[in-house]
Parts: C-alpha cells; structure tokens; sequence
C-alpha cells in the first residue's frame, strides 16, 4: 500500500477506535507499539519504519494532535478532509 487512509470502527453509532494506515510494504508486520502523546498509538516495522497509528480513543483525536505526531514521524500533514469523519465524530 504506497497511500495512507483512515479506518474508523464504530459500535452502536459512536466511534469506538480508529486507524490511520500509513505507507508500507507487502508483507510488513508490526512488532512494537510506542505510545505517542495523548491517545496515539504507533505501529513500528521490525527495520524501524512506522506503518499505522492507532487511536483507541477516538473523542480526544484532534487534527492538530494527529497532524504534530506525523511531523515528529518526519511525515507529512493530513489534510482536514482526510480525517473529517473521525473529528466530526
């Protein structure tokens, strides 16, 4: 998968966690989970590459709070389209 997408379990009409896929390679599995500031989540590669961030508490999600750990992952912004359902959620 060469693009990043958003993936948002609901249960009963609420957000209950969501998923931000990041780029990776066929094959690629995580083997570490690093917390990354409040309510952030990161998925690691075993050769050190981030491949999704988990938000297992959708209400504190912020664009800013996702946009700030994707800077310190040395990756670039999301626009606010892309992440519209989970903050309007």
């Amino acid at each position: 998968m060469s693009h990043r997408y958003l993936e948002i379990t609901y249960r009963s009409g609420k957000p209950l966690a969501a998923y931000l896929y990041l780029p990776r390679r066929p094959g690629d599995e995580s083997v570490r989970v690093e917390s990354h500031g409040r309510g952030y989540l990161v998925d690691w590669t075993s050769d050190g590459r981030p491949i999704g961030i988990e938000m297992p508490s959708p209400s504190v999600v912020t664009l800013t709070g996702l946009n700030d750990v994707l800077a310190d992952l040395r990756l670039g912004p999301l626009d606010p389209e892309e992440v519209s359902p989970l903050v309007a959620a």
